[in-house]
């Protein structure tokens, strides 16, 4: 199905061809909205308009910014209702966890509005030795365009969330939402006029990945979030224009409980951070290992808490746990790692099927008896499943928590807090959590980000604004003689001072 549509960037109109995008609430089937995709030469207007937008928007500086950010949080604040209702119907997320994903928004847009002048002003560098002559000084300018490629389990937090610090640091931003949850992205474009920002400031292009790739060869910058084998590909294109990315990737995130731990504080924190959000979350706890002399306990409590969530279609504030998946493919992804699991003699003990409904649900599922062998271990699920491996003692739960290609996210459950610290150091991830899981993503002055294949970069904290800046070195000579030493003629004697001084200097080392 096609239709020729009429879109206004500016003071341009473009004319095109597209096909028309269907947006479906998962959990019932229904049909929501139906949108035009847009195309390359979409693409091409709005980075040329955004271009133009980005010169004005940098020249407001910091404060000029920081009004007009802090007047969307407002903004937001005023309609979190509605905001959240439209996220709700978009992922078939429980209210309440669409509610949580506009206040962890809110909260960012504050941090970023009241932060970024510290963050971005000018930084002075003081010079060793050889340079004791210069002062030097880094600055951050915007780089000018950046392209936001959004997730679908977190339209609003991942999505439009990135284009916060963006923004900050005095970038137009240019989002294309998943082609599974435009309509979240849509209305933060029509938020942000009402804040009275220019239209060309935050566009949205709505398509599916071809529209991703031409963004891509187009703007100055490109922050992904998505699954690791995409990631990948969208690095591989900016390659070709040596365009910077940002990517955050698939996790495998472990949950380690040692013996000492506190059984109902671990239990409860693994069914939350399991199954909240359906398990669609990239730091949702995946896997978990527990210590021997408490496996069966632990086990038994998990189990018993999972198989009294509440699963379904979700209506108003509490009605439900666990929602739908918002993609719906998803489900098939789980529904194999399971399968796998049992084949290879892991053991059910709730959940383990899909519901038979107009929409999409798998059952809340615990898997005990499981090992390295099953994909449920070693694969990223993202769904609401939580296998639980047996392990002798700490060092072998290090072991297994570190024998994947992913590094997000981990936690680690004990009442002993030196213990906890000691073993999250030996965990391969670029967050570890002592006691709690994900609470490191609101610690917005702390960066975020994975290691090995699970991504690039970092968000939150002074990195997470300042990547969305080019680097720039002021270095200023104080007493500028008529010539330097080193300068032209070469001379023995000059060379052989010159080393004598390197060697006063540099040449000794380090006492035993």
């Amino acid at each position: 199905m096609t239709a020729r549509t009429q879109r206004s960037f500016g003071d341009r109109a473009v004319l095109y061809w597209s096909a028309m995008l269907e947006t479906l609430n998962p959990a019932t089937g229904e049909v929501l909205a139906t949108f035009p995709v847009h195309g390359s030469r979409e693409v091409e207007a709005a980075v040329a308009q955004a271009r133009e937008a980005a010169v004005w928007w940098a020249g407001l500086g910091w404060s000029g910014r920081r009004i007009r950010l802090l007047a969307w949080k407002s903004h937001l604040t005023r309609y979190m209702a509605r905001l959240a209702q439209l996220v709700h119907d978009e992922t078939g997320k429980p209210l309440d966890d669409a509610k949580l994903e506009i206040i962890l928004a809110i909260v960012h847009i504050d941090w970023a509005a009241r932060h970024a002048r510290r963050v971005l002003r000018p930084r002075r560098v003081r010079s060793g030795l050889a340079a004791i002559n210069q002062a030097s000084t880094v600055e951050y300018h915007p780089l000018g365009v950046v392209g936001v490629i959004g997730p679908w389990n977190y339209p609003f937090t991942n999505g439009v969330g990135d284009a916060i610090p963006a923004l900050a640091a005095g970038n137009a931003v240019i989002h294309k939402p998943s082609s599974v949850t435009p309509m979240t992205a849509l209305l933060m474009d029509e938020a942000l006029r009402e804040c009275g920002l220019p239209d060309d400031i935050f566009q949205v292009l709505v398509g599916r990945g071809p529209i991703g790739l031409t963004l891509i060869d187009q703007v100055d910058m490109v922050m992904f979030t998505g699954s690791t084998e995409t990631g990948k590909k969208v690095m591989e294109r900016a390659a070709k224009t040596l365009t910077p990315v940002s990517l955050e990737l698939g996790g495998k995130d472990p949950m380690i409980v040692l013996a000492d731990a506190d059984l109902d504080r671990s239990a409860n924190a693994a069914v939350f951070w399991s199954m909240q959000n359906g398990g669609q979350t990239c730091i949702s706890v995946e896997r978990v290992y527990v210590e021997e002399p408490i496996y069966e306990e632990f086990v038994a409590m998990v189990a018993e808490r999972v198989r009294a969530l509440r699963q379904g279609v979700p209506g108003d504030f509490g009605s439900v746990e666990v929602g739908s998946f918002t993609n719906p493919p998803q489900i098939e992804i789980v529904e194999a790692h399971v399968a796998d699991a049992v084949a290879k003699g892991a053991r059910v003990l709730a959940g383990g099927q899909r519901l038979q409904t107009d929409g999409t649900f798998f059952e809340p599922t615990v898997l005990a008896g499981v090992d390295h062998t099953m994909a449920c271990m070693t694969e990223e699920t993202f769904g609401p499943t939580l296998p639980i491996m047996k392990v002798r003692d700490a060092d072998e739960a290090i072991k297994l928590a570190n024998d994947t290609p992913y590094g997000l996210q981990a936690s680690v459950y004990t009442k002993d807090i030196a213990k906890g610290e000691a073993v999250a150091r030996r965990i391969q991830a670029g967050a570890v959590v002592v006691n709690d899981a994900n609470a490191n993503y609101i610690a917005l002055e702390a960066p975020m980000g994975g290691w090995k294949q699970s991504g690039l970069g970092v968000r939150h904290g002074a990195e997470g604004i300042r990547k969305y800046c080019r680097r720039q070195t002021i270095v200023l000579t104080r007493f500028a003689m008529k010539k330097d030493l080193y300068f032209f003629p070469y001379g023995k004697g000059k060379s052989e001072f010159l080393v004598r001084l390197l060697k006063l200097l540099y040449g000794r080392g380090a006492r035993d």
